[in-house]
């Protein structure tokens, strides 16, 4: 018989659900593993390569390098203390880290985890938390109102003489009596009643298939791998002893010493098609298995919602997701729509406990990042310019005008305009001139036309890069006083705040700590210099009003310069916006929204207060 490979493939590998009368706990099996549904999960986990592989990847990828407190500089101390403390010491022997890899591979490979909580002598804190095993648990049968009130624990559920359950009551916060609950979760299922199944569920035939067809190859490896047929019967799934009857016959018919291992079997459960016999052509007996190898494993990488095997560790021959291209994308994909739910739901489950503890706070987890290049992107932007960063992937240097999207950076061309923009219109300060007064930018209207009145006169600046220089400003004034009459005062703003932005345009702003005629900051609104920050994630906006977006904590700097030499004598001391006015400089009055930086703002420069979480680490 051992040159027969025997698989159901019905139904049977999918869990069934029961209560069965005399046992307190609802029974979690099926038909061949009575009760015994998660050490079937364990089963196919050791006897199937590729089950294995993904599982093992996937829960390294949940756990991350660690869980990390958001906003640390933002917490009251007291509860960053506790809460860190927590994280060194989960329980006597692990730190919440360890705790996590074990709940996170039971996650994956259960579709569920359970936690031992450990309540504190006098029930006002949770002491300790330890990992149990899923496969050791079961639901206690629900209570009138359909809730679980309890656990029973085994720790061999296959023979509850000798390992006689014990019950511990769920995990409650409002009765804290026992001094040991079981916190049991998972994402939901449909169809079941008090436990949750593994995502990848509809996988595990093929999983099953995988183990078999390995148990065959390894019987026959004397002989190779020679299946001729494979006969699936199609009208339905007979029982165990009805199958063994069709074995025996068909062996005694086919098998033998000249010719063992002819057959391969399969059951289903449609019965409106009549049994199928498919013939395999008996040449090239080493490719018949690769074949029914590569099919196994695509079905098993499909249930699991893997794009590229190379994430996972498997090897692939096809070129699929081999290109660095593809293979980011295939990581991005598992990381936000596979693993970001599963770590979510730790963090939600975590943040219950801390908040019994009085430390809950924002938590997240500390991401892995999968080798698909050098670096990711993320390190790539921060540390290194456009060039730099096309010259790593292999790329010609960038012509300064054109837009460029590589390897899912959205280094557009908004950065470059940025930078060609702080060269037009940027200035240093400029020979022969002398700045007296440095304030935050009062009331202007931006729309304002100040050509009627007011009157400039040339004078070059020495600049870096290249500055419009020899334009004038609305905002260059001759005094209209007689005694003053050879005063020329200039109007420039200079960006300013935080050293330390968190955007590629404040960055550069800041850095650069250039003058600007207010003309130009207008114009530099209608360019693409920050990208994605204007209403409704427009690409233009006003920089004049709004700097470098919602959050932005930056302001616009006032500054009044008078030409060296031209000033009278008694003038040697600061000329504030107010003494230049007396002087019968008719100082121009910017917008409100000019000398307030967006954080400030309402909702904080956000058009909608739901996006203020959403971005606030942007």
């Amino acid at each position: 018989m051992e040159n027969i490979i025997s698989v159901n493939l019905s139904t049977t590998t999918a869990p069934v659900v029961t209560e069965t009368r005399g046992k307190d706990w609802i029974d979690y099996g099926t038909e061949e593993w009575a009760n015994l549904y998660p050490q079937f999960l364990i089963d196919l986990y050791y006897n199937s390569s590729t089950q294995a592989a993904i599982i093992n990847a996937t829960a390294e990828l949940i756990a991350g390098e660690d869980l990390v407190i958001e906003d640390e500089e933002d917490r009251e101390l007291e509860s960053i203390v506790k809460l860190k403390k927590f994280f060194s010491s989960a329980n006597s022997n692990e730190t919440l880290n360890e705790v996590i890899k074990k709940v996170a591979f039971d996650f994956k490979l259960q579709g569920a985890f359970a936690l031992n909580i450990v309540w504190s002598q006098d029930r006002t804190q949770i002491a300790e938390i330890y990992h149990i095993g899923v496969d050791k648990i079961r639901a206690e049968k629900p209570n009138e109102l359909g809730k679980v009130e309890a656990y029973y624990v085994s720790t061999d559920w296959s023979n509850t003489r000798e390992n006689e359950p014990y019950r511990v009551p769920a995990f409650n916060t409002n009765d804290r009596t026992s001094p040991n609950q079981i916190l049991y979760t998972g994402i939901y299922s449909p169809n079941m009643n008090a436990y949750y199944t593994p995502d990848y569920v509809a996988g595990n035939n093929w999983a099953l298939v995988d183990q078999r067809v390995a148990e065959f190859h390894l019987n026959n490896i004397s002989n190779g791998f020679s299946a001729s047929f494979m006969i699936n019967f199609a009208n339905g799934v007979p029982t165990l002893e009805e199958r063994l009857q069709i074995e025996n016959s068909l062996a005694a018919k086919f098998s033998g010493a000249d010719n063992s291992g002819k057959m391969i079997i399969t059951f289903s459960d449609d019965k409106t098609r009549t049994p199928e016999i498919t013939a395999i052509t008996p040449s090239d007996l080493d490719k018949q298995y690769v074949a029914l190898q590569e099919l196994l494993v695509q079905n098993i990488l499909t249930a699991h919602r893997v794009t590229s095997p190379i994430l996972m560790g498997i090897k692939s021959d096809t070129g699929l997701g081999n290109n660095a291209d593809e293979l980011n994308s295939a990581a991005n994909f598992y990381l936000n729509t596979v693993v970001a739910p599963f770590q979510s739901h730790i963090i939600k489950t975590l943040r219950k406990i801390f908040t019994v503890n009085g430390m809950d706070m924002p938590v997240r987890f500390e991401q892995l990042k999968p080798i698909t290049t050098r670096f990711t992107n993320q390190d790539l932007a921060a540390v290194m310019t456009l060039d730099e960063i096309r010259e790593e992937l292999g790329l010609a240097p960038l012509a300064r005008e054109e837009v460029v999207v590589d390897a899912g950076l959205t280094k557009m061309s908004e950065f470059t305009e940025l930078e060609s923009c702080i060269n037009k219109y940027g200035e240093d300060m400029p020979e022969g001139w002398k700045v007296f007064s440095e304030e935050l930018a009062e009331e202007e209207l931006e729309e304002f036309n100040f050509e009627a009145e007011l009157h400039a006169k040339y004078f070059k600046f020495a600049s870096t890069g290249s500055p419009n220089v020899n334009a004038e400003s609305g905002q260059d004034q001759k005094s209209k006083q007689s005694d003053y009459v050879d005063d020329i005062y200039r109007v420039r703003y200079r960006y300013a705040g935080s050293p330390i932005g968190e955007r590629e345009f404040c960055k550069k702003m800041v850095s650069a700590n250039k003058l600007y005629r207010k003309e130009d900051i207008i114009q530099m609104g209608t360019k693409p210099v920050n990208a994605g920050w204007g209403e409704g994630g427009s690409n233009t906006y006003s920089i004049w009003k709004w700097k470098g977006g919602a959050l932005c904590e930056h302001r616009w700097y006032r500054v009044i310069m008078v030409q060296e030499g031209k000033s009278p004598s008694n003038s040697d001391k600061i000329i504030t916006s107010t003494e230049a006015k007396s002087r019968g400089v008719s100082l121009p009055r910017n917008a409100q929204e000019v000398s307030v930086a967006p954080h400030d703002m309402p909702n904080h420069g956000f058009v909608n207060p739901y996006l203020i979480n959403k971005y606030k680490n942007v």
